[in-house]
């Protein structure tokens, strides 16, 4: 029969049995798991602490629990509709991410073969160098009034400010990568005698391929930061609007939860690209 008695004593030998090795191993394995949650957490805490000083140095700015307490309220319903300008942040944030959407495809479209085209040819370098160097540097929003122009509307607008804010990143960054190919691999090519479509599949773009996903990775992030603002001019529906009308509304809660949310859906869009490209180089 079995002594349950002995069963302390049973214990403590196993334990005492571990090897120095075993020991060490998990002491690494705890320090590892507490540099990896201890950080975050105090950041987190002394985030919270901050807010909390200055929503009492400041009344009118909600704290920590005040703002929970709204956004428990808010995403209770976050898909009702009571007109053509009054839904829920749910909805808002589908038609914000409607425009990215299109604006980024289209970029994506039409700057990542013209960074080919420009990283292989030096008479379109040369060519369209200058225009990109002009153009380039100008606020996103400068061009919000030419897309209103062009296209009279506040949607098709708003959804031109994101592709020509967006592109920029692709070309250049595909590029370089274009650039940085070995010659020896496109003498090869010459010898062999391949087409020039073979050139671009077999050899460019695998080489190519990390740049193209960086400047992708950085054409998403200005694409979302774009969109907020455009959308506070343009009015409508979406993200950048609803903020602006909470603020009329002088509802500063529900503006501190958009700017979560906004920062929010910016982490998942760039984290979803890193595991895409991750998954493309290994």
């Amino acid at each position: 029969m079995f002594n349950f008695t002995q069963t302390p004593k049973i214990v403590a030998s196993v334990a005492t049995t571990r090897s120095p090795e075993e020991i060490r191993l998990r002491r690494r394995r705890l320090q590892a798991l507490t540099l990896q949650v201890v950080p975050p957490l105090l950041g987190v805490l002394m985030f919270l602490f901050a807010w909390q000083m200055l929503a009492n140095f400041r009344p009118d700015l909600p704290g920590p629990g005040a703002t929970w307490d709204s956004a428990v309220a808010l995403f209770a319903d976050p898909f009702y509709v009571e007109g053509p300008n009054d839904m829920g942040i749910g909805w808002n944030i589908l038609h914000s991410l409607g425009r990215v959407g299109l604006g980024f495809g289209m970029a994506a479209a039409v700057g990542i073969p013209l960074g080919f085209l420009i990283g292989r040819s030096a008479f379109a370098s040369g060519m369209l160098s200058p225009i990109m160097g002009i153009l380039r540097p100008v606020s996103p929003l400068a061009w919000l009034p030419i897309g209103l122009l062009v296209f009279q509307k506040a949607e098709p607008a708003s959804i031109w400010v994101i592709f020509i804010s967006s592109i920029w990143p692709m070309i250049l960054n595909t590029a370089a990568g274009v650039r940085q190919v070995p010659q020896d691999y496109l003498n090869v090519a010459r010898v062999l005698n391949l087409s020039e479509w073979k050139i671009l599949t077999t050899i460019l773009f695998p080489a190519v391929l990390p740049y193209l996903l960086t400047g992708v990775r950085l054409a998403i992030g200005v694409a979302w930061l774009v969109i907020v603002a455009a959308e506070m001019l343009t009015g409508g529906t979406g993200i950048g609007f609803w903020v602006w009308d909470e603020w009329n509304n002088l509802d500063v809660a529900h503006i501190i939860i958009a700017i979560f949310v906004v920062g929010f859906i910016g982490l998942l869009l760039e984290q979803g690209l890193v595991l895409l490209a991750r998954r493309f180089q290994y």
